[in-house]
């Protein structure tokens, strides 16, 4: 297709909220399975404090987050030429986004509805990087057909984290990509899986690479959370791309229906904040693909691609976790390839 627009290396799509970070050493764990969960703390914990008390904190700490923002830093970061589209309200907070991406280096769609207020998020961390997060998600993700510039989506890749952008508004999107030839990487919202595998199948039938965490991965086949090989058989009969599942601590695994690949962690200096890990896994893997090929075209092309960009993508989630906030710790390509702590990771490669 002919384009009158610029050809971006990226175009990243779905929520952006300007986030608040509160250290909450003031907050005390306390843990009683058997009594939180009759009052409705699933997880058998909880964070309290004293009630009706004042509480000295440290200085409050502001970042912009949101998975359309946090990919698009590790884009741009990679030497990409990175366009994002998103919502925001008509208030301070949104004017504070659109600048923050174009002082980033990221070309903003800012779509403005002026009668709602720009998502936020309050971020309350332990000292362990553990985060509570108190969330007013704002006109985030509540994006229509007609708002989008779809001649202006002009981009090899997409990436696609769409939190609430309604089921009717994602298709038309998917389906414009998809016939204009741009490969496309999504990272599921919990709304989006709640549709079902068979719902979801028009977008994952249209993915290059699909990437969940093991418990996402487990809700949307049905299948135990422990049968990985099960998980990734049914996921490869949907996904003709790559199908990517993080696991925290211990990893990831991913599967191009050919080939199985399962990776550890780097260690971390100090975990600090988790908040973006996922994020940071999610485009730093389809950052390192990209350069992986930009390798290939320059003849200099290595014979585990993949194995590469899950190396891309653990170093930009470790390093994000060492930070507070979502996209400080991002590292570009240059702090990726220079430095010898991100040179060996340990990934089993097999055949299926």
């Amino acid at each position: 297709m002919f384009y009158t627009y610029p050809m971006y290396d990226v175009l990243t799509i779905g929520t952006v909220t300007v986030d608040t970070f509160i250290k909450a050493d003031f907050l005390k764990t306390v843990t009683d399975k058997k009594h939180l969960e009759k009052i409705g703390f699933v997880t058998g914990q909880a964070q309290c404090f004293s009630l009706g008390s004042k509480i000295e904190i440290s200085e409050p700490i502001i970042e912009i987050g949101g998975g359309a923002h946090n990919a698009a830093v590790t884009f741009s970061k990679a030497d990409l030429d990175t366009i994002s589209i998103f919502n925001v309200g008509g208030d301070r907070n949104g004017d504070m986004i659109v600048e923050e991406f174009i002082h980033k280096g990221i070309k903003p769609i800012g779509i403005t509805d002026k009668n709602k207020k720009t998502g936020v998020s309050y971020i309350l961390l332990s000292n362990s990087g553990e985060r509570t997060i108190l969330v007013n998600r704002g006109c985030s993700g509540e994006i229509k057909n007609s708002e989008i510039p779809f001649k202006k989506l002009a981009a090899k890749w997409a990436y696609i984290a769409p939190g609430s952008i309604p089921y009717p508004v994602l298709k038309k999107i998917f389906s414009y990509l998809h016939k204009n030839g741009t490969k496309i990487a999504i990272n599921p919202s919990k709304d989006m899986l709640q549709l079902g595998i068979s719902k979801l199948k028009p977008f994952l039938n249209t993915a290059s690479v699909v990437i969940l965490n093991r418990e996402e991965a487990a809700y949307l086949t049905r299948i135990p959370y422990d049968q990985s090989d099960k998980i990734f058989s049914k996921l490869d009969d949907y996904v003709p791309g790559i199908v990517v599942m993080t696991d925290g601590k211990k990893g990831a695994e991913l599967s191009d229906g050919k080939t199985f690949y399962k990776s550890g962690v780097f260690s971390e200096k100090k975990i600090v904040d988790r908040t973006g890990a996922g994020d940071a896994f999610g485009s730093g893997f389809i950052a390192g693909v990209i350069e992986a090929d930009e390798q290939c075209i320059k003849g200099v092309c290595s014979p585990h691609k993949i194995a590469y960009a899950i190396r891309r993508a653990a170093a930009n989630s470790t390093s994000v976790i060492e930070s507070v906030g979502a996209t400080p710790g991002v590292i570009s390509r240059h702090e990726f390839l220079k430095s010898r702590r991100w040179k060996t990771l340990p990934i089993e490669i097999r055949k299926i």
